[in-house]
Formats: structure tokens, sequence, C-alpha cells
């Protein structure tokens, strides 16, 4: 089974959002932009968090990666996102804008330094970026992170280095299938985990 229950935030998304109402329409994580590169914070990040816990609500953090050293991007996502407990912890691995985009390797140090510093591998947040580094090989320190793959279609096309997915974002809240809107939220990215309420709280930790 697959349940349709997370979304994924940034301070793109405006200061004026309603958890509350976000919960009440079905969403049970938020997983939300800590940090970018070496050097930035998202500003909405800490406060957030304090809203959507207040809400009930499961909690994540991502770091959008850049092309730079990945020990030194993992420390700035775990200053970011302070004590980690209950916080479930991503790679944004994708093409990056503005500037130099993140490698493998630099995403097998930053995973690694994550996990030795957590005891958690990251998950990892991939689309297109990630299929086409990987081609048709595998990554044995990549595969220890669960996959978050996006792709705005009818089905999600995992690459052949993770058995399936774990979350899909179908939707960047315009384009892929609906629904793209959540209330209290507006439009945003929408994910769907594959699993149940219970493995989705497992995951995330919250569940022994």
């Amino acid at each position: 089974m697959t349940i349709n229950a997370v979304i994924d935030i940034s301070h793109h998304n405006g200061t004026r959002l309603d958890f509350a109402k976000a919960k009440a329409d079905g969403i049970l994580g938020v997983i939300h932009k800590a940090s970018q590169g070496q050097a930035n914070i998202d500003p909405m990040y800490r406060t957030n968090r304090t809203r959507a816990r207040a809400a009930g609500l499961l909690w994540g953090a991502y770091h959008f990666a850049t092309g730079s050293d990945g020990v030194k991007q993992a420390i700035q996502f775990l200053t970011a996102v302070g004590d980690p407990t209950d916080t479930l912890l991503v790679l944004d691995f994708e093409p990056n804008p503005s500037g130099p985009s993140m490698s493998l390797e630099e995403a097998r140090a930053f995973n690694t330094h994550v996990f030795e510093q957590t005891g958690q591998w990251p998950g990892l947040y991939a689309g297109h970026y990630l299929k086409e580094k990987l081609g048709a090989g595998s990554d044995s320190v990549l595969a220890k992170s669960w996959l978050w793959i996006a792709q705005y279609g009818p089905t999600a096309v995992v690459p052949p280095n993770w058995p399936t997915w774990t979350m899909w974002q179908y939707t960047d809240g315009a384009v892929g299938p609906q629904p793209h809107t959540v209330k209290g939220i507006g439009r945003c990215d929408r994910d769907k985990f594959n699993g149940s309420e219970t493995q989705l709280r497992r995951l995330w930790g919250a569940v022994a």
C-alpha cells in the first residue's frame, strides 16, 4: 500500500503556513529545507519546525547539495538541524542551478559523515541527475540510504541501485498527478510513502 501523507517545503512556501489544517487534510510528515552548500541556512526552518511539531506532525530536514566538500556540507547541515532526535534527515541530490552540482563522491562523503554523527543514514532525494550519474551501475554506499525519487509522471522509475522507492515526490504543486495542494499550505511538493502509516512512523523513528 501507499499513503499520500508527506509534503516537503522551504521558505519559498511563505511565512503563513497552517500546519494544523495540513494535518486535518491528511498530512502526517513535513520535510523542510534546512541548509544549502557550506554556509546557507533556510530562514524558516526553525520557525516552521516549532509550528509543525506543535500541530503533531512528523518533522524532517533536507540539505540542498552543491558541488563542494561533502563533509563540510554535512557539518553545515547538522548545525542547521540542531538536535536530530525524531528528525528525518535527507540529502537533496539534484542539479544546482546557481553553481557546480554535487558529485557522487561528495554525496558518499556527506551521507557517511551524517551516519557517523547521528547513527542514521540520511535518505537520498534524487531524480534524473542521479540516474545520469549512476547509469546502470551501483553504489554500495549510497544504497545504504533509502530512496526518495522525484518524478512527475504516472509511475516512479527506480535506479537499479535500489529495489524500490521509499518516498515518491509525484508533483511540485504544478506538474504531475493530482492532488497538487494541501489545506493550510497551498500548492507544494507532495510525496507518497511506499507503506502504511505505521511503517512511515517507523522510518521516522517515531515507532520502536
